[in-house]
């Protein structure tokens, strides 16, 4: 039995439909990314598993339960939302067991959860402190301690490190996994940051749109996209296309000057078709392989990866060199590529294996 699953749900607010027929299951333990850009529904999407949105058709199911008309207090979830929503004049313990005491859970019952789970989230030299005196990350620290204690079957994320500062988002989604690993309840985080898409998710599902494009593992996201806007969604910086055109007589495939025997595919490439070739950055730096040149615009340095900007004569690619000695402003970069790497899309976006 699935610990959640969607079955058809959608969501209208009068003409406006914003979900749009969406299926899933989430397993026990999971640890499920909703990911996509602003506006796609994610965030409606875990607020109608929260019962915080009301389903306007289809079924939700939470431990094999229908949880359509379920109050969200019954649904055996707690929630963190991206704004803290600490009580300012109550301490860090106040806040962490102000669900128990509005339960009239017993006060030996609420020491012991409060004490645990200040423990797991390193908050036990700040219980006497209030939201003032604690920086962002304790707060947001504060608020996931607040919904460990009603010891939830089902955590939910909504963008909980929107505001945090770089250093501690990094910081912050670290002490997330771990709490996932030692808790290993369900989660179902909502981000529209791939990276931590990436590196905090068992199962990733992609949305846009209100409907889902792929759900699958970090890795199978990455390797084996469903389609264009997926292969550039997940990946950082973005997979790069470029157009291509296969030649009259299907025997050869050519892109940014390239040209090459035409692949083996399950759907064979049409004569005079045309297409779009993918490639990820660091796909481009092969010490052997394929090779093509472009003129370097941009030089971004990040340490021990620098990413060039090149120009095409029908657009641009990104290259992650590893190289000690990157390109400069203006080079002529010679860019070396394995033909096993290359993803094939239709025009307008359909995967082609």
């Amino acid at each position: 039995m699935h610990q959640i699953e969607l079955v058809q749900v959608t969501k209208s607010y009068g003409a406006a439909h914003v979900i749009h027929g969406v299926s899933m299951q989430i397993e026990q333990g999971e640890f499920t990314v909703f990911v996509g850009p602003s506006g796609c529904g994610k965030s409606t999407l875990l607020r109608m598993i929260a019962g915080l949105e009301e389903i306007t058709d289809g079924d939700l199911f939470i431990g094999g339960v229908r949880m359509n008309d379920t109050e969200p207090s019954e649904r055996g979830v707690a929630m963190v939302f991206q704004s803290y929503a600490l009580y300012p004049h109550m301490t860090v313990a106040e806040n962490m067991s102000f669900g128990l005491r509005m339960a009239k859970a017993p006060k030996a019952e609420i020491e012991e959860k409060v004490a645990r789970a200040a423990a797991i989230l390193q908050l036990t030299p700040l219980l006497d402190r209030k939201p003032a005196a604690l920086s962002g990350g304790q707060r947001q620290r504060v608020a996931i301690g607040r919904a460990i204690v009603r010891n939830p079957d089902v955590f939910l994320f909504d963008e909980p490190l929107s505001n945090l500062d770089a250093e501690l988002r990094v910081q912050t989604r670290v002490e997330i996994a771990k709490l996932h690993q030692t808790l290993k309840n369900t989660i179902i985080y909502v981000t529209h940051d791939q990276t931590e898409a990436m590196t905090l998710a068992d199962k990733i599902v992609v949305l846009r749109a209100g409907r889902v494009e792929q759900i699958g593992s970090p890795v199978a996201l990455y390797e084996d996209p469903d389609n264009a806007f997926v292969a550039g969604f997940i990946g950082s910086p973005r997979m790069n296309f470029m157009q291509a055109a296969v030649a009259a007589d299907g025997q050869s495939l050519e892109f940014a000057g390239v040209s090459l025997p035409c692949p083996t595919l399950s759907t064979p490439l049409a004569p005079g078709s045309n297409l779009l070739v993918g490639l990820r950055p660091e796909h481009l730096d092969e010490a052997e392989g394929v090779a093509f040149s472009a003129r370097a615009d941009v030089v971004e340095h990040l340490g021990a990866t620098a990413y060039v900007h090149a120009a095409l004569p029908d657009g641009a690619v990104v290259v992650a060199e590893k190289r000690k000695t990157a390109a400069r402003v203006g080079d002529v970069i010679e860019m070396r590529f394995d033909p096993a790497n290359m993803r094939f899309f239709t025009p307008d976006g359909a995967r082609i294996r």
